[in-house]
């Protein structure tokens, strides 16, 4: 166990319920003080930025608001349980407006196919593409299913602590197909090498390169069909700000501009936070919802004996992001509210992204506009729009001080001259974000978009735990650990935690 002798002793005051920290106000970290607070601890979220949701923050500018990061809501009675823990309906709060269709996606070549959770539409799409590929898409969606039922039904709230859980269901994932690529799972059903592109690509919403991300995840095709693709009316910030009020209804307490500088480990256990500015919060258990590599090389001082510096710098991070959000004083109403622009390349791409780690003149683009849902979005008459570019993560080494505006412009002349003619004249306000914002902001390793890449030698056990391996009474969720990135997969990291930790009643 980590031992850190400088640390003081716990200093707890003597409260009617014992005390859980939880370091980041990302969905993983509110779900988890509320889980927490449902089973009797009283809880401190402390957030480093002035506003809760970590990547999923809101940015308002010139009457616009921008939902920062996620966008996509799947599986929502995950967050339906979090306001029934409270005795409470997330239907009297937020609104979830279902997407019909969930994706727009377009090929370089202006061929576009509807993707939705639609059956005989879905069959007639992919007939229109290649009558001869219906039958291998009927069976790749019967496997998706198979492996949804076993790898989030089952597994996804369930922790992997020892390397026995993980050989236990090594068998069940292997036999699904859990050792070959997304792609590789794809195109064994399928022929057609737009459709195997259109059924593969679901890896990269969570940080996975399709061609390395484990099949297991082509359980999202299946997830998306059975929950849905909702969006949040008002924008993903309003499941934020529904979540901070459900904390504060508990009891619970969450703090803004609290930097946590380290977490403090007396005797190999988790004691509370100290912040930057030298304040300490003592504590009966830590949640950190940081980054897992901040988290082990940063806040427990690197020493840390499992996840150490050396074995992170041999792991592979998730992608960069490069977004652009902008307003515009016209409405496009040709543009739907999710569109997914892929480019000339696909491989010959993702590898530039995730092997090469160079930055492309060419690039495919998650295209959002919400207002196409919720026009209050923005003022009257005018569009509200994010643009996401797959990226290298900072390994690739890209000077993004110099860089970001030409590649903004790269973007913003690709958009003009294919699906918003008329673009470069309309846009009334501009912001940007790259994987050095992401490092900035976030404390992001390598800047990456969602923390460790998804393949399989980085799922399940091989991830950090969710329980801390080196230190007791120090819990993850997030992104960074077990299942993984994406918002059911945090949401259900905070799940995992109520077969983690301890009662509350063990510390009465």
């Amino acid at each position: 166990m980590l031992t850190l002798a400088d640390s003081p002793s716990p200093t707890t005051t003597p409260t009617a319920r014992p005390h859980a920290v939880v370091i980041g106000s990302g969905f993983g970290g509110l779900a988890a003080a509320i889980r927490l607070g449902a089973r009797g601890y009283r809880v401190t979220v402390l957030e480093r930025l002035d506003q809760a949701g970590g990547r999923a923050r809101v940015h308002r500018q010139d009457g616009f608001t921008f939902d920062a990061g996620p966008t996509i809501v799947t599986a929502p009675f995950l967050f339906e349980e979090l306001w029934t823990l409270c005795g409470k309906r997330m239907a009297d709060d937020v609104t979830l407006a279902p997407m019909l269709p969930f994706y727009r996606i377009r090929f370089d070549d202006g061929a576009s196919f509807d993707y939705s959770g639609d059956r005989d539409a879905m069959r007639a799409e992919v007939a229109r593409f290649s009558p001869d590929d219906v039958a291998g898409y009927e069976r790749f969606m019967a496997r998706s299913e198979a492996i949804c039922r076993v790898g989030f039904e089952e597994l996804g709230h369930v922790p992997f602590s020892r390397l026995s859980d993980m050989a236990r269901i090594m068998p069940t994932l292997l036999r699904l197909g859990g050792h070959r690529s997304v792609y590789d799972l794809v195109a064994s059903y399928i022929r057609d090498e737009r459709l195997r592109t259109i059924f593969s690509f679901h890896p990269l919403l969570i940080g996975g390169s399709p061609f390395r991300a484990s099949a297991i995840y082509c359980l999202i095709a299946h997830l998306e069909r059975r929950w849905g693709v909702h969006f949040a009316m008002g924008g993903t910030g309003r499941l934020v700000d529904g979540l901070v009020d459900l904390i504060r209804g508990q009891g619970g307490e969450v703090r803004y501009d609290a930097d946590a500088a380290r977490i403090d480990v007396v005797e190999g256990r988790a004691t509370g936070v100290t912040l930057c500015n030298g304040e300490r919060i003592a504590a009966d258990i830590v949640v950190s919802n940081a980054d897992s590599a901040f988290t082990y090389t940063t806040l427990l001082g690197g020493k840390a004996k499992r996840w150490s510096a050396a074995k992170l710098a041999r792991a592979h991070s998730s992608m960069g992001l490069f977004v652009w959000y902008f307003g515009t004083n016209r409405k496009f109403p040709g543009i739907a509210h999710h569109t997914i622009l892929m480019g000339p390349r696909y491989r010959g791409l993702i590898d530039d992204i995730f092997s090469k780690k160079r930055l492309a003149q060419d690039f495919s683009l998650y295209l959002h506009r919400p207002t196409a849902t919720d026009p209050l979005l923005a003022p009257p008459g005018c569009d509200a729009f994010y643009v996401l570019s797959p990226v290298p993560n900072l390994d690739g080494g890209q000077d993004w001080d110099a860089i970001a505006e030409p590649y903004r412009q790269a973007i913003e002349r690709h958009l003009d001259a294919t699906v918003m003619p008329g673009l470069s004249g309309s846009i009334v306000t501009s912001k940007v974000t790259n994987p050095q914002d992401f490092a900035t902001d976030f404390l992001s390793f390598r800047g990456s978009g969602f923390g460790l890449e998804p393949v399989l030698t980085q799922s399940a056990w091989f991830r950090p735990h969710n329980a801390s391996e080196d230190v007791r009474h120090l819990y993850l969720v997030g992104a960074g650990t077990h299942p993984g990135a994406g918002l059911p997969g945090v949401l259900s990291s905070a799940r995992v935690l109520d077969t983690v930790v301890p009662d509350a009643r063990v510390f009465a």
